[in-house]
């Protein structure tokens, strides 16, 4: 009986003296031999395979404290009457031996040196227990420390993106507001609008593929990129060819982007636009609501040398242009079932006359409403743009 601790240098015949009469346990893999809360007033022996205690109940292998054979387990609930502490159960099929209160306080540690062999045991246990929680510790702060990062990014994200609302108040002639918000701590959605010259006005809204960090990363790169390139290309088509083949270049995480861009002329309503793999916008004319006509265009950071094309339009006073981004189309009942575009552009046809600002908190109320949820399965993004009447 030496394979085991707890016997080891023990009389044998005197042990088995003690527990002969005890009835073998046979445990399968995932089978639970105590619970967090539960009485306790037997000790257990672990003769062959293994077992796991975990402190926070949450029975993930990397929280586990293993128990091989040849250890005892429940000693300390069987001795101060507590309730058991951690989750035990089997890891592999094993077999255990039930010790009651008898059978090991008043006969097996009667025999000479089975005592001072638990007491062993027990050390080396808190040993590792220790271990197992100064690495849940460090866990802890690594992930407190990554929860501050991820703050800080989103701060620096937000930061870049135009979310005053409404945009540019002290302009009389144009009405512009955005709405974004992640369905993590950092998203992949953008929108920008910034006036070229006093009576060009650039607008954009995009959706870069993915969530988290890389898809904000290469999210904040696309809105310096288009920023610096709208100086320089007065047409939107030229704007993307130019951003595309800027974003294909070090792309090794093979992120793509969709992105709709228009330049407006303020003063005529002049709207040149052009698309690369983007949802349509509504636009509301006369109380009718309409799908924008785009122009096909691939998604933005596939493969350089891409070109995009142009269309036009009339953007007449109290004419309203939508934007958004398929995390409001596409948010799903616990039915599956879609918002769509069609529900979203008569929505939109009916409460066109409100300020910006407040139609974009109805559209994204009523997503809420639908879903029968404020938390997010993808990043919400909206921008609106309305010429007022001179």
């Amino acid at each position: 009986m030496s394979w085991c601790s707890l016997f080891r240098d023990a009389d044998e015949a005197a042990v088995l003296e003690a527990i002969g009469d005890a009835n073998v346990m046979q445990l399968m893999p995932d089978d639970v031999l105590l619970r967090p809360g539960e009485r306790n007033d037997t000790v257990y022996l672990v003769l062959s395979g293994g077992l796991a205690a975990y402190l926070d109940s949450s029975g993930k292998p990397g929280d586990a404290i293993g128990i091989p054979a040849g250890e005892c387990l429940g000693e300390l609930s069987a001795i101060d009457g507590k309730p058991v502490s951690a989750l035990v159960k089997a890891t592999v099929p094993s077999r255990v031996l039930p010790l009651t209160q008898d059978m090991f306080w008043n006969r097996l540690m009667a025999v000479p040196g089975v005592a001072r062999n638990l007491m062993v045991i027990l050390a080396a246990r808190m040993r590792r227990n220790s271990e197992v929680m100064l690495a849940g510790q460090r866990r802890q702060i690594e992930l407190d420390y990554l929860r501050q990062e991820l703050d800080v990014a989103r701060q620096l994200q937000l930061g870049m993106l135009p979310l005053a609302s409404p945009m540019f108040p002290e302009r009389q002639d144009v009405e512009i507001a955005g709405l974004m918000e992640a369905a993590s701590i950092v998203g992949g959605d953008l929108f920008d609008a910034f006036f070229v010259t006093p009576q060009r006005l650039f607008f954009c809204i995009g959706d870069v593929s993915g969530h988290g960090i890389p898809a904000a990363m290469f999210m904040a790169r696309a809105v310096s990129l288009m920023r610096i390139a709208a100086s320089s290309f007065p047409e939107p088509a030229a704007l993307i060819e130019r951003v595309n083949d800027q974003l294909c270049a070090g792309n090794d995480a093979n992120l793509f982007l969709t992105l709709f861009c228009g330049m407006l002329d303020i003063e005529t309503g002049h709207l040149s636009y052009s698309n690369a793999g983007h949802l349509p916008p509504i636009i509301v004319r006369a109380g009718r609501s309409e799908m924008l006509p785009l122009p096909k265009g691939t998604v933005v950071g596939v493969m350089p040398g891409i070109r995009y094309r142009n269309l036009e339009t009339l953007l007449l006073p109290d004419e309203l242009l939508l934007s958004f981004t398929d995390g409001v189309t596409e948010a799903q009942t616990p039915a599956a079932e879609e918002f769509t575009e069609p529900a979203l552009a008569r929505l939109i046809e009916t409460q066109a006359t409100l300020p910006l600002e407040s139609l974009l908190a109805m559209v994204r109320a009523e997503v809420t409403r639908f879903t029968g949820t404020t938390e997010l399965a993808d990043d919400c993004t909206l921008l609106a743009v309305r010429r007022r009447p001179a």
